[in-house]
């Protein structure tokens, strides 16, 4: 029997394919032709002794056998990734790609004017963002470095506490204008308020100190931090909001000062064996400084 060669754009056709459900949208998104998509698709079935992929009305449906090999090749295309920013910074000078992770309103808000301080600086540095609110995996260098509101608990990451990111409640002046403001925390009961559809972290902590917090109904659910406060700048309700971000615009309003006090946990995170690179030393000090400096405007009496 013939030993059949698979190299990882085999695996990457395959990740492809999982993702997009069909040979001609995964050959589009890779940038090779369909027929290329096709013979991968074979040789990778021929190598597993049976189907991995079975037609429907829906496209490309993965069988046992593919789910059971997608997070194999994802551990791949993860050590891919990772060996090709590796590649680009070879010199003693600050040049090449490092990937930060971080959550979508951090991303959004907080991050760009510190990384286009930092790439004035070092030019030849390239930054790739992943705004997801997941815990993307530093010790498998999917990611370089990581913004985490968890503390890290794994010995090979190096980590540098920021501390906490103060959050309040917040509306618009036009939904106080038409609803008025809630007294107390029990008030919100009676108010349009924007939450989560899962309990995320800082969530889970509102809730244990305000306990009165887990019986409100939201009138506007997302999992979307990036979204939250969007609709807390239309007016469309009440919501959490960090302190520092809502500072910035004039219509948004604190309420209950003094009632609901809740700080984001925040440390900043790589692996222990990046710290000597310069690209990946550069930009973890621009972070750690700029998101200290963000800290103490969210928080002027914070120590």
């Amino acid at each position: 029997m013939s030993i059949i060669a698979l190299d990882w754009d085999h695996y990457r056709t395959f990740l492809a394919i999982l993702e997009h459900g069909s040979q001609s949208a995964a050959a589009r998104a890779l940038g090779i032709t369909q027929p290329t998509v096709g013979r991968h698709l074979d040789a990778l079935e021929q190598a597993a002794g049976k189907p991995l992929f079975f037609r429907s009305s829906k496209g490309l449906l993965p069988t046992e056998t593919a789910l059971s090999m997608r997070s194999y090749a994802e551990t791949m295309a993860a050590s891919a990734a990772a060996l090709a920013r590796a590649a680009s910074g070879g010199g003693a000078s600050p040049e090449g790609t490092v990937r930060i992770s971080a959550s979508e309103v951090i991303g959004l808000e907080v991050l760009p004017p510190i990384l286009a301080d930092l790439q004035e600086r070092y030019p030849s540095v390239t930054i790739e963002l992943s705004l997801s609110d997941a815990l993307e995996d530093l010790l498998a260098q999917q990611v370089d470095i990581a913004v985490r509101m968890v503390e890290p608990t794994q010995g090979a990451l190096v980590s540098r506490k920021i501390g906490g990111i103060p959050v309040g409640i917040f509306a618009h002046r036009r939904y106080l204008e038409r609803y008025g403001c809630p007294e107390t925390v029990e008030d919100l009961s009676r108010h349009r308020v924007i939450g989560f559809d899962r309990q995320l972290t800082y969530v889970r902590q509102a809730i244990k100190a305000y306990p009165v917090m887990a019986g409100i109904s939201f009138s506007f659910r997302t999992d979307s931090n990036a979204a939250q406060l969007a609709m807390i700048r239309a007016a469309g309700g009440i919501g959490m909001c960090q302190v520092g971000l809502a500072s910035h615009d004039p219509d948004l309003v604190e309420l209950l000062p003094g009632q609901f006090d809740l700080q984001l946990k925040t440390y900043l995170v790589m692996h222990e064996t990046l710290r000597t690179v310069p690209r990946c030393r550069v930009v973890f000090d621009a972070l750690a400084d700029g998101l200290l400096a963000y800290r103490t405007s969210s928080s002027p009496a914070a120590p």
